[in-house]
Formats: C-alpha cells, sequence, structure tokens
C-alpha cells in the first residue's frame, strides 16, 4: 500500500520495509512471546495490503465553508486533513469524496464533527453522521435525498437521538468451507473489519475442532461470527455475550442463516461461569437445561482484556479450547494459566492490522492427558 499520509497520519503507524517485511516482524516478535508455550510453526494468514477495512471512522474538521476528512496524527498531538484512505474498501474510499460534496450542497454540515463508514464486501454502505446540535426534519428530508442520490444508508446521531434513513445495518456475505454465510452488520456495533482475514480466522478454528465431538460452549459470541459457522460441526452451542445489541444480531443471524441448533444467552462471563456451577439462579438461564448438554469443547473470542483467572479455571475443565486473541499480551498471561492443565497444539497469526503493530492470535489447547 502506498498512501500520500504515511509517517504523519496516526492511523498507520508502521510503514517501513513493505508489508511483507512488516509482517515477518509481527511473526518474528511473537514466536519469541509464545517460544514457552509452543515450539512449532505459527501459522500466518496475510491482509490484502490495501483496501482492506470495511469499517472507518474519520473526524469531520471545518475550516470555512470547507470541511475535511481528518485522523488523530502520529504524535497525538493534532490532526492530519485526509485526502485519500487506502485502507478503507474501494466503496468506501469511492464515496468519501462524493460525500463531503453532498453535505456541502444540502448544507447539513453544521455542528457536524465525525462520520463513520460501515460496508459490506459487495458495496452497501451505511453511513453514521455525529452531531453536536438535534436534527429535525428539514435534516432528515435533506439526508433522505443524499442517501437517494448516492445509494447508501444514513444514520444521523446526535445526544440521545438516532434517526434512520433506510436501515442501520448491512448485510456480509461471508465464504468458508465451501459454504456461504448471511450477516447483518449492525451500525455502532462491533464486526470483524477485515472480512478476507475474518474467513480464514473463522475457516481455521472450524479446523481445530476436527478431533471435537458433542456440543460446544462459546464465550464472547458477539453477533455469531463465530458461533453460527460452528453449527455445521457440532449437535449443539450455548453461548454467551453481555451486549444487548450483539445477542440480537446474533439471534437476527442464526435466522438469515436457518440455523436451529445455538441458544444464545445475555450474560457476562462471570455470571454464566457461576450459573453452570450451581451459583445463584439466573433469570437468563432459566430456560436452559445444562443437563442436556454434552460439553467437551469450548471457544473463546475475549475482548483486548483477555479472560480473567477464575475464566481461565472454568475453560479449563474442558477437553479441547480455541482461543482467538486481539491482543497477544494477555493471552501471553492467559496461557500461562491455560497451559497448566492443557498442552497449545497449534497457534495461528491473522493479520487483521496491516501497518500497525497489532495482530489477532489463535490457539488450540487439547487436555493433557487426553
Amino acid at each position: 500500500m502506498d498512501c500520500k499520509h504515511f509517517g504523519e497520519c496516526g492511523a498507520c503507524i508502521v510503514y517501513e520495509n513493505g508489508y511483507k517485511g512488516q509482517l515477518q516482524d509481527k511473526l518474528d516478535l511473537n514466536i519469541e512471546r509464545f517460544s514457552v508455550f509452543f515450539d512449532g510453526k505459527i501459522s500466518v494468514f496475510e491482509s490484502p495490503d490495501q483496501h482492506y477495512r470495511a469499517r472507518s471512522e474519520f473526524k469531520l474538521w471545518h475550516d470555512g465553508d470547507e470541511i475535511r476528512y481528518a485522523m488523530n496524527n502520529a504524535t497525538k498531538d493534532g490532526v492530519v486533513f485526509v485526502e485519500e484512505c487506502p485502507q478503507v474498501n474501494e466503496y468506501i474510499a469511492d464515496l468519501m469524496p462524493k460525500l463531503l460534496i453532498s453535505i456541502k450542497e444540502a448544507e447539513v454540515g453544521f455542528k457536524l464533527f465525525g462520520i463513520d463508514f460501515l460496508s459490506s464486501s459487495s458495496g452497501e454502505i451505511v453511513i453514521s453522521m455525529l452531531y453536536h446540535r438535534r436534527l429535525d426534519d428539514t435534516w432528515e428530508d435533506k439526508a433522505k435525498k443524499i442517501a437517494n442520490d448516492l445509494g447508501i444508508y444514513i444514520i444521523g446521531r446526535s445526544r440521545k437521538q438516532k434517526v434512520i434513513i433506510g436501515q442501520d445495518y448491512i448485510t456480509e456475505l461471508l465464504h468458508i468451507n465451501d459454504r456461504e454465510y448471511k450477516f447483518h452488520h449492525i451500525e455502532n456495533s462491533f464486526t470483524q473489519p477485515n472480512a478476507r482475514v475474518n474467513e480464514q480466522m473463522v475457516t481455521w478454528a472450524m479446523e481445530q475442532y476436527s478431533g471435537a465431538s458433542g456440543d460446544l460452549l462459546e464465550l464472547y459470541c458477539g453477533a455469531g461470527n463465530f458461533t453460527i459457522p460452528f453449527a455445521t460441526i457440532f449437535d449443539k452451542i450455548l453461548a454467551t455475550e453481555i451486549s444487548k445489541s450483539s445477542i440480537n444480531a446474533a439471534k437476527a443471524n442464526m435466522k438469515l442463516n436457518d440455523v436451529k441448533n445455538i441458544e444464545f444467552v445475555r450474560m457476562a462471563v462471570e455470571e454464566f461461569v457461576d450459573a453452570l456451577d450451581g451459583g445463584r439462579e439466573y433469570r437468563r438461564m432459566k430456560e436452559i437445561d445444562i443437563k442436556n448438554y454434552n460439553i467437551n469443547s469450548i471457544f473463546v473470542d475475549p475482548p483486548r482484556s483477555g479472560m480473567d483467572s477464575d475464566s481461565c479455571n472454568f475453560a479449563s475443565r474442558y477437553e479441547h479450547i480455541v482461543y482467538i486473541s486481539c491482543n497477544p499480551e494477555t493471552l501471553q498471561r492467559d496461557l500461562a494459566i491455560l497451559s497448566q492443565t492443557h498442552t497449545v497444539m497449534e497457534m495461528a497469526l491473522f493479520d487483521q492490522f496491516p501497518y500497525t503493530h497489532h495482530v489477532e492470535m489463535g490457539v488450540k489447547l487439547l487436555k493433557k492427558g487426553s
């Protein structure tokens, strides 16, 4: 990827040695980081080196009558005006300049301070326009015209206000193991930003359960990104997530893919573990008969903070563990606990975020003595 803002924009902070060289540096760092747990080959899954992000957020900078996209600069003490962004997918990149022109012509830029883009791989786009003022009927009429002219959906947001023009989600198609899955990605909720790497990540996770049987327990299930493909290889799945919007999306995505063997529960992991251990009764677990599950496998995809020690100890009860991590540092901490009972069998590096230091890691663990 070649970008005129390299060295200035804080979105891409690694830009030397080219994409291949940066990827090798990430691999070398994590080979060393996890050497105490695993001495095998870490599988590497590359990203496209440009136009890989289907989700992005930009500040809006006002200078008289001019409105520009802006990002925090590399030194975090100011902004850089963004005239191009090869990170975002082709559909967002094509829309960005047209949208600024439409905003100016429609005169809807007053107190507009940010725009978020969410795109599918086929070009369906929702944009969120973020305001420091209440939106009225005049704004809505103008936004409808912009949406119609540009072929997009628009969400207007201000404090305690959300105005939907069209719909607040896009439909993404993922191709995994010669099968197509549909997912509604909802505006302002978490989705995997790099669709091509996400496909590789889900495929790899499914392969790690090749020797597993029975039912699956999933913690931090989000909107069902992994859960729904997993439903093809397990008898039943019990999955938990704390976010109400994510659980609602997960249930909608289950219906969208005609999947019937998943039970989604909106609970924090700590509460979920307590319920499964026979602690206090939880209303959200009332309809679930845990005795009907034959769980030998667990899947976890926690936030950057990782799992706490209680959750790690709970996961250690199961024969098969697959752990997807967006933070290798907290993964390293958690493996210190998990490796007491389990052996790391496979590891993978998924490069979701080229030109940054971030990577996602995958780990397959098998209970010792299995």
